[in-house]
């Protein structure tokens, strides 16, 4: 098969190099990349780290797809299994023609700008995601244990905090591919989720913080960001929640 690579650096104009890789039973997107490294093309440039899909540092477009490409197997993508329908986004169809047969097109994660071939810039993704304040506020008194949670509580938080901050959802969002301010699904389901925490003293309070143009009115529920999560966090459902919660405040008062 061929592996067909984006190809990025400082001034020169993007390329899309090919190269041809013997598929063994088991290899992933992120195998390949590492042989076309190791054997080919050693200024090759990605983002890895655990290799086992819990960093989240390799997400990228994969056949169109925002994907982790350390558990995207050759041999399935190749199998053209039938593929989960996403709403349209710029970047969906790839920047050039593949055959799906032969080919994998590997591109890197859209949204966010290009360092060097695969690898991006993250840098707006966690501002938007340090602008929600993604950390507990501890509710007075503090026990001198620990805190005591009924299971509804925590069956709803488990919800999010599955999150690895891959940036695939923030990849996938049609809204932040026109609206650069857009908070983005994973920032918005993280402010969700703490304000839904029984333990943190600011809940009522998170919502309203992303009660404006660029926080969850922006969502049109395209619901990209839910299908291609790896661990199935659900930011659509999440911005829903706050919508409604903040409606009937608003209804209320």
């Amino acid at each position: 098969m061929n592996l067909i690579v984006y190809r990025s650096s400082g001034p020169h104009k993007p390329r899309y190099d090919s190269f041809e890789i013997e598929v063994k039973r088991g290899m992933t997107v992120l195998d390949a990349l590492f042989q076309v490294r190791d054997e080919v093309d050693d200024s090759l440039s990605f983002r890895y780290s655990c290799r086992g899909a819990v960093c989240g540092s390799c997400a990228m477009l994969i056949n169109g797809r925002p994907m982790l490409a350390c558990r995207t197997q050759l041999e399935k993508l190749l199998e053209q299994a039938p593929e989960l329908k996403l709403a349209p986004f710029p970047a969906a169809k790839g920047r050039m023609g593949y055959d799906a047969d032969i080919e994998v097109l590997v591109e890197p994660l859209p949204n966010l700008p290009v360092i060097k071939d695969l690898a991006v810039d993250m840098t707006s993704f966690f501002e938007k995601l340090e602008q929600v304040e993604p950390y507990l506020v501890p509710l007075a008194p503090i026990p001198e244990r620990e805190y005591m949670m009924e299971r509804k509580f925590v069956n709803e938080l488990e919800k999010f905090t599955n999150c690895i901050l891959c940036a695939a959802c923030y990849g996938a969002c049609p809204v932040n591919a026109e609206d650069a301010s857009y908070t983005g699904p994973a920032a918005l389901a993280q402010a969700y989720r703490f304000a839904i925490d029984p333990r943190d003293e600011r809940g009522k309070e998170r919502l309203a913080m992303e009660d404006k143009p660029s926080g969850w009115p922006a969502c049109r529920f395209y619901s990209n960001c839910h299908k291609v999560c790896p661990k199935g966090v659900p930011p659509n459902y999440a911005i829903s929640k706050a919508r409604k919660e903040l409606s009937e405040r608003e209804k209320g008062a």
